[in-house]
């Protein structure tokens, strides 16, 4: 089975190379003093075209990846080679391990290599966890009054303020849906009958 992320699959760069390789082209074509000649331009473009199709393959193997090692983990522990495998290569390639993967390696501790990839793999979560809280926006603080608008800030004053009363009165249900009137029972049989 090819490793998924160690060999690369004979690419020379990986995704994230791939991209800086896409900018910097990029930047070149658009602030190239010299002009370009046609077929230059055209190579550029096939370059820029091929470095996209690399980074989309790329994206596409290490989804299919993940998704083969998410298998292993679920039929552990009669997979336990092929998943340590494939999470080790996978940590070589800059994959972060979810909570599963620890919960999976600290049940296979016994085994020696399961042990040693524990390590490594809780050190490689504690410094994802450092770095994103590194990262992180600082926590946002209220605004209390914005320039132009209005404080929104409780009054001071402790008594109580009457409601305001809006200027046009509220009608009542029954002034808008009036009462209805009872129906007029018909005349009786003998007044139509003498007509």
């Amino acid at each position: 089975m090819p490793t998924p992320y160690g060999s690369r699959g004979g690419m020379a760069f990986s995704a994230a190379e791939l991209l800086v390789l896409r900018r910097s082209l990029a930047h070149a074509l658009q602030s190239s003093t010299a002009p370009l000649t046609a077929p230059e331009v055209q190579d550029c473009l096939r370059l820029a075209q091929s470095v996209d199709d690399a980074v989309q393959e790329a994206c596409r193997l290490r989804a299919f990846l993940l998704e083969d090692l998410a298998r292993y983990r679920g039929a552990l522990p009669g997979s336990l080679p092929g998943y340590l495998e494939l999470l080790q290569d996978a940590l070589a390639g800059g994959y972060e391990p979810v909570p599963d993967d620890l919960a999976a390696l600290r049940a296979l501790r016994a085994n020696p290599r399961a042990a040693a990839l524990l390590d490594r793999a809780q050190g490689i979560a504690e410094r994802s966890v450092r770095r994103r809280l590194s990262t992180a926006p600082a926590p946002r603080t209220r605004l209390l009054a914005l320039a132009g608008g209005q404080d929104r800030r409780p009054s001071p004053d402790p008594r109580p303020k009457e409601p305001q009363r809006p200027e046009k009165p509220i009608p009542t249900p029954g002034e808008v849906f009036p009462p209805r009137r009872k129906p007029t029972p018909p005349p009786p049989a003998a007044d139509r009958a003498v007509g």
